[in-house]
């Protein structure tokens, strides 16, 4: 693969006319299979996904086609002039149209928090699409005190006057979900948060997204998500979860395998919400679990 770019840009555009962004690895590949298509959490963008889909997209593990998305507002992807489309069920919606484009009929959806919602809502969409799912630190129920946390951060993190101030703010926020997270995994999450525009830095997503949290009301129960989870019980689905998550409880992921007799669970220890599924060992037990999905 020496001679081949390790990925390539992918643009298409929405039916309200932004422009998307993403990336495709494993192009190259004879399309032989679902495709894998990656979605990130709620801030979050399709970088997040690089050494899983480099890992995926060789021959060790299968020469899959992955593609990875940014939704809008988010990595390369064109802001929207109104937060109010900043939901999941739009966002669901703009994933469809990128598949569309990109030519994914079939696809292995893995999908980080917000983008393990969007899975459960494709499921309602068009079920015809989706061949399994991974939902990554995210089910049909989540613990508010996970979501006042991510609040919090996103608060306070919109624009640190340097890359050292934005890493202390990220140990700040998540040093306790991943405790044994060195030096340069700190300095690797900032630089997929943070980019760097006339010597300033700033978030690689609007920062008006924090309007739909602020909008949810947190010191109430949270609306929950088991019929869209029902609506994946005739695919196989995986779901991983961080030892030290705030956002997806025990309790949940046990009702979960009640409710989906064929459930797969992954425990990532020493990481919280939401691990990084570049782990060392994460990309082959994704790739066990795709390798058996029928």
């Amino acid at each position: 693969m020496s001679n081949i770019a390790e990925w390539e840009e992918f643009r298409y555009s929405t039916s309200d006319g932004l422009r998307l962004a993403g990336r495709k690895y494993g192009w190259h590949h004879l399309k032989t299979g679902p495709t894998v298509v990656c979605l990130p959490g709620l801030t979050r963008n399709s970088a997040d996904f690089h050494e899983l889909a480099i890992a995926l997209s060789n021959e060790e593990l299968g020469n899959r086609r992955v593609l990875c998305l940014d939704y809008r507002g988010r990595g390369n992807s064109e802001y929207d002039k109104s937060s109010d489309n900043y939901t999941p069920l739009v966002e669901a919606d703009d994933v469809i149209q990128g598949m569309v484009v990109a030519g994914v009929s079939e696809a292995d959806i893995i999908g980080t928090s917000r983008g393990g919602i969007i899975a459960m809502i494709l499921a309602a969409m068009r079920p015809g699409m989706l061949h399994s799912v991974i939902l990554n630190d995210v089910g049909p129920q989540l613990d508010a005190k996970g979501l006042v946390r991510i609040k919090a951060y996103m608060q306070r993190s919109a624009r640190p006057e340097n890359m050292a101030q934005a890493i202390e703010n990220l140990k700040e926020y998540a040093s306790t979900q991943f405790p044994t997270f060195g030096e340069a995994d700190w300095q690797k999450q900032a630089k997929l948060i943070y980019q760097e525009n006339d010597g300033k830095l700033s978030v690689r997503y609007d920062p008006a997204l924090i309007n739909g949290l602020k909008a949810i009301n947190l010191d109430a129960p949270l609306p929950t998500m088991w019929p869209q989870f029902a609506g994946l019980k005739n695919i196989p689905v995986m779901v991983i979860r961080g030892a030290n998550s705030d956002l997806l409880s025990k309790e949940t992921v046990e009702q979960m395998r009640q409710e989906h007799s064929g459930l797969k669970v992954l425990n990532v220890p020493n990481q919280g919400h939401a691990p990084d599924l570049g782990t060392i060992g994460i990309p082959e037990r994704i790739a066990k679990f795709l390798d058996e999905a029928v």
